[in-house]
């Protein structure tokens, strides 16, 4: 019997890895982007991604635009999560307790209206905007 499963596209920070280690990987598979070929990005990530379908209840995927525009190409439904754009300095913090380095922190506060302005106007996808204290367990 196959499952059916859902996509997620989720915004560094939300809880992705919490999750994924908290419910296991027969319900979860962490398809984390930066471990696929970039010469062939994103059409292998998405190959992966159509072979996981069926395989697992939840697939977390990245949430970066290419990566959207590519579920939407390939007529992929998902989910879209990210916090709140007025949360910024919440989610700064995050990245700093979780050890993360100082270029991925700085990208992160220098893109961050960017970027969540694009996931706000994101065609072919349902969003759900995190608030805050809110985390990917919380809504899913």
């Amino acid at each position: 019997m196959t499952k059916e499963t859902k996509l997620i596209s989720a915004f560094p920070g939300v809880g992705k890895s919490y999750l994924f280690k908290n419910k296991g990987n027969k319900i979860i598979l962490d398809s984390d982007s930066s471990k696929f070929d970039k010469k062939k990005f994103p059409e292998n990530y998405i190959k992966h991604i159509k072979d996981n379908i069926g395989m697992a209840d939840i697939i977390l995927v990245s949430s970066h635009d290419v990566v959207r525009d590519a579920l939407v190409a390939n007529g992929l439904d998902f989910t879209l999560v990210y916090p709140d754009k007025s949360i910024k300095d919440e989610y700064i913090q995050r990245y700093k307790d979780r050890g993360n380095k100082d270029d991925f922190v700085n990208r992160l506060e220098d893109n961050w209206d960017r970027w969540i302005d694009g996931m706000e106007k994101q065609k072919g996808a349902k969003h759900i905007k995190l608030q805050s204290g809110q985390y990917l367990s919380d809504v899913i």
